[in-house]
């Protein structure tokens, strides 16, 4: 009788629905009491951080034909501390661009993010990518204060970390005009979602009605494990010794010519300068960037028979700033200078310059290879480390670019690169912190690539005109925060591109695509990388 009822439970239980079976879904004031509790976790463990942040600003004008273009910027680096009070500790030698302005949208709410000052209604389940969240808007409760936020939160549902939230703040009354900012967070491992981008809008603060737009800003973090990524990896190495001496095989001597003990002693400050530089925050690890520029240096030094000792690398920078310089054999391009490239031989001409200089032996400071002169606080970087050339030393460099940009295989396709050197030319002053480097010589942009031809002139035709000549702020890379990896952004084919969508040197909205840390490579997805990515 017993075996017959047990086995009426289980034929029972077998033949219910599958999601009978399952755990019940949780309501909607359950998933608020975990976003909500999620989020008051997040920012205690957010506390130990002190990232890199990047502010760049561009002020706009209305432009009958494109809409609005940049009429002026600011541009900001800082550390951050992520605590309750959001400190600033700026590079002092940078211009001021309200930086302050940008930190207090790293969270929604630090003073009363709760049921008793706001109102949840749920919207949706949506994917950021590829991870699935639950879309909540977000409304404070009349009475609440001041400040408080008003818009829409994305929580991915598992463990309902806040990864994106899209709104304001308000201010003390309605008529109060405030940032609208689209606040985004990645997943960095240890269930650790991580401030990374900011993107803001203002509008017309005198014209509420139509409320035209004035400015539109971008802010970045990274370093967020500065310098402990490759101590790691390094130490994390298994070091096999062999069970015999190593005999040297090699017959010459080991002793050094007083021109290869020379070579050597620059390469060590070289060294010196760029192991700083990354443990700073402000050079991107070696990668998968570096080996794009060392493939144009390599087609520059083949077809003009170049033997270059010791051999040339390339690092890329990570400010949006466009910088171009050498570190001794070392070419360093800033990650904003490359977004905004439209093609490869463009940047064989940038390159060029930077070998030029590396090829008429314009050496670096040997100062450097005493370790104590790179020992200073981090704020100091851009008045202790200098890269200048002088004049008459960035005249030799760009003709000798010339020269070896006519021998190379980029030699019939220099019109684009010429273009955007005409094209940055043109809104020099409208961006003038952009193109204002911190450590090199400002991007030259008087000097002809085409053998021949004084300068490249405008063509009035739409059918000849190239398809882009800049492209905007974020249009080629894309910045792992936890990392500081960089990787070429790969996004599929756009078809026919607007004039007015081409917004070349300009700041666009993020659209950055989420993975959870582990399930794909330490950058985000193949597939997908900012909305600014290149047409």
């Amino acid at each position: 009788m017993r075996i017959a009822k047990a086995l009426f439970v289980i034929l029972a239980l077998a033949a219910l629905p599958a999601a009978a079976q399952r755990p019940p879904a949780p309501n909607l004031s359950q998933v608020v009491d975990r976003i909500l509790a999620q989020e008051r976790a997040e920012m205690g463990s957010l506390q130990g951080y002190s990232p890199l942040v990047e502010s760049y600003i561009q002020y706009q004008r209305p432009d009958r034909d494109l809409g609005t273009i940049p009429a002026g910027d600011k541009y900001s680096l800082g550390h951050a501390e992520l605590g309750k009070a959001i400190k600033l500790e700026p590079f002092t030698d940078i211009a001021s661009g309200d930086l302050k302005e940008f930190l207090p949208m790293v969270y929604i709410d630090t003073e009363g993010f709760d049921r008793l000052h706001y109102k949840f209604d749920y919207v949706r389940r949506e994917f950021l990518g590829e991870v699935r969240c639950v879309v909540l808007d977000v409304t404070p409760l009349d009475r609440s204060g001041r400040g408080r936020f008003v818009g829409r939160l994305w929580a991915e549902d598992r463990d309902f970390h806040i990864v994106r939230f899209n709104g304001a703040f308000v201010g003390a009354a309605k008529g109060n005009h405030y940032f609208h900012f689209d606040s985004w967070r990645v997943n960095a491992g240890k269930n650790e979602w991580l401030p990374a981008f900011i993107y803001v809008e203002q509008g017309d603060l005198h014209n509420a009605i139509t409320e035209k737009l004035t400015f539109k800003a971008q802010a970045r973090f990274w370093g967020y494990n500065l310098g402990q990524s490759r101590e790691e990896q390094e130490l994390g190495k298994i070091l096999v010794e062999s069970s015999t001496p190593v005999e040297d095989q090699s017959v010459g001597s080991h002793d050094l010519s007083p021109i290869q003990t020379q070579r050597n002693w620059d390469r060590h400050a070289e060294d010196n300068v760029i192991d700083r530089m990354e443990r700073l925050g402000l050079l991107a690890p070696p990668g998968e960037v570096d080996k794009v520029l060392d493939t144009v240096v390599n087609n520059l030094e083949v077809t003009n028979n170049l033997d270059i000792q010791p051999e040339i690398r390339c690092r890329m920078l990570l400010t949006s700033t466009f910088e171009s310089f050498t570190v001794g054999h070392t070419i360093v391009l800033s990650r904003g200078l490359v977004d905004v490239l439209p093609d490869e031989a463009s940047l064989a001409a940038i390159i060029a310059a930077e070998v030029g200089h590396i090829v008429l032996g314009h050496e670096i400071d040997a100062q450097y290879a005493f370790f104590d002169r790179i020992l200073f606080d981090d704020k100091e970087a851009f008045r202790h480390f200098s890269f200048l050339r002088t004049p008459e030393e960035e005249q030799e460099a760009h003709q000798k670019a010339i020269d070896l940009l006519k021998n190379s295989p980029y030699k019939d396709q220099l019109r684009t690169a010429q273009l955007f050197m005409q094209a940055l030319h043109n809104r020099s002053e409208e961006i003038p912190n952009l193109i204002s480097p911190h450590l090199g010589n400002r991007l030259a942009t008087d000097w002809t690539l085409l053998s021949g031809a004084s300068a490249v002139q405008p063509v009035d035709s739409q059918a000849q005109r190239p398809a882009v000549i800049a492209l905007p702020i974020g249009g080629r890379i894309k910045l792992d925060p936890w990392s500081d990896e960089l990787q070429m952004i790969k996004s599929e084919p756009v078809g026919s591109v607007l004039e007015r969508e081409k917004k070349p040197f300009e700041v666009t909205p993020f659209l950055p695509y989420l993975t959870r840390q582990g399930e794909n490579s330490s950058i985000r997805s193949q597939k997908s990388g900012d909305v600014s990515q290149a047409p």
